[in-house]
Protein backbone atom coordinates (compact mmCIF):
# COMPACT_ATOMS: atom_id res chain seq x y z
CA UNK A 1 0.00 0.00 0.00
CA UNK A 2 1.19 3.25 -1.04
CA UNK A 3 -0.06 6.62 -0.92
CA UNK A 4 1.58 10.04 -2.23
CA UNK A 5 0.92 13.86 -0.85
CA UNK A 6 2.72 16.16 -2.58
CA UNK A 7 6.70 15.33 -1.78
CA UNK A 8 5.94 12.42 0.82
CA UNK A 9 5.22 8.83 -0.55
CA UNK A 10 4.21 6.86 2.24
CA UNK A 11 4.78 3.08 1.94
CA UNK A 12 2.97 0.76 4.78
CA UNK A 13 5.64 -1.65 6.60
CA UNK A 14 5.53 -4.62 8.54
CA UNK A 15 7.50 -2.88 11.16
CA UNK A 16 8.99 0.25 12.70
CA UNK A 17 12.08 -0.75 13.67
CA UNK A 18 12.50 -1.26 17.40
CA UNK A 19 15.50 1.13 18.13
CA UNK A 20 13.14 4.09 16.53
CA UNK A 21 12.75 7.14 18.75
CA UNK A 22 9.33 8.67 19.52
CA UNK A 23 8.81 12.01 18.17
CA UNK A 24 6.74 14.59 20.25
CA UNK A 25 5.89 16.28 16.85
CA UNK A 26 3.19 15.24 14.11
CA UNK A 27 4.89 17.02 11.31
CA UNK A 28 6.02 14.97 8.98
CA UNK A 29 7.34 17.29 6.40
CA UNK A 30 7.81 21.17 6.68
CA UNK A 31 7.49 22.94 2.68
CA UNK A 32 11.07 24.99 1.76
CA UNK A 33 8.92 26.50 -0.59
CA UNK A 34 5.62 27.83 1.45
CA UNK A 35 6.40 27.44 4.61
CA UNK A 36 2.92 24.82 4.91
CA UNK A 37 3.05 21.25 6.47
CA UNK A 38 2.31 17.73 6.14
CA UNK A 39 0.80 16.66 9.70
CA UNK A 40 -0.42 13.87 11.36
CA UNK A 41 -3.54 14.37 13.87
CA UNK A 42 -2.99 13.24 17.57
CA UNK A 43 -5.05 9.12 16.42
CA UNK A 44 -0.68 8.57 14.48
CA UNK A 45 2.41 8.21 16.87
CA UNK A 46 5.49 9.66 14.50
CA UNK A 47 8.72 8.36 15.14
CA UNK A 48 12.52 8.54 13.62
CA UNK A 49 15.38 6.32 13.30
CA UNK A 50 18.60 7.42 11.40
CA UNK A 51 16.67 10.47 9.91
CA UNK A 52 13.55 8.58 8.91
CA UNK A 53 9.90 8.94 9.77
CA UNK A 54 7.72 6.09 11.02
CA UNK A 55 4.47 6.34 11.88
CA UNK A 56 1.67 3.83 13.77
CA UNK A 57 -1.67 4.67 13.27
CA UNK A 58 -3.18 2.92 16.59
CA UNK A 59 -6.02 0.08 16.78
CA UNK A 60 -9.69 1.18 16.31
CA UNK A 61 -8.75 4.66 14.87
CA UNK A 62 -7.85 5.98 11.72
CA UNK A 63 -5.35 9.04 10.72
CA UNK A 64 -5.43 11.62 8.79
CA UNK A 65 -2.62 13.42 6.95
CA UNK A 66 -3.17 16.98 5.88
CA UNK A 67 -1.29 19.90 4.13
CA UNK A 68 -3.19 22.98 2.75
CA UNK A 69 -2.38 22.53 -0.75
CA UNK A 70 -3.73 18.69 -1.05
CA UNK A 71 -6.09 16.69 -0.27
CA UNK A 72 -6.47 14.90 2.96
CA UNK A 73 -4.67 11.36 3.23
CA UNK A 74 -6.87 8.51 6.07
CA UNK A 75 -4.53 5.86 7.06
CA UNK A 76 -5.87 2.76 8.73
CA UNK A 77 -4.20 1.31 11.44
CA UNK A 78 -0.87 0.19 10.83
CA UNK A 79 2.70 1.14 10.72
CA UNK A 80 3.84 3.67 7.89
CA UNK A 81 7.27 4.57 6.67
CA UNK A 82 7.63 8.23 5.12
CA UNK A 83 10.04 8.59 2.03
CA UNK A 84 10.68 11.99 0.98
CA UNK A 85 11.00 12.13 -3.02
CA UNK A 86 13.90 13.25 -4.75
CA UNK A 87 14.86 14.25 -7.88
CA UNK A 88 18.18 14.42 -10.21
CA UNK A 89 19.82 17.61 -10.89
CA UNK A 90 23.32 18.36 -12.43
CA UNK A 91 24.86 18.61 -9.46
CA UNK A 92 23.05 15.97 -7.99
CA UNK A 93 20.32 14.83 -5.95
CA UNK A 94 18.20 16.92 -4.33
CA UNK A 95 14.48 16.42 -2.50
CA UNK A 96 11.80 17.76 -4.24
CA UNK A 97 10.30 20.92 -3.21
CA UNK A 98 6.20 20.65 -1.98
Amino acid sequence: MMKRQGDLLIVRVNEIPPQAIQQKSHVLAEGESTGHVHQLDQEADVYEEKRVLYFRVNEKSKSVLTHPEHKPLTFEPGEYRVVRQREYEPHGWRYVHD
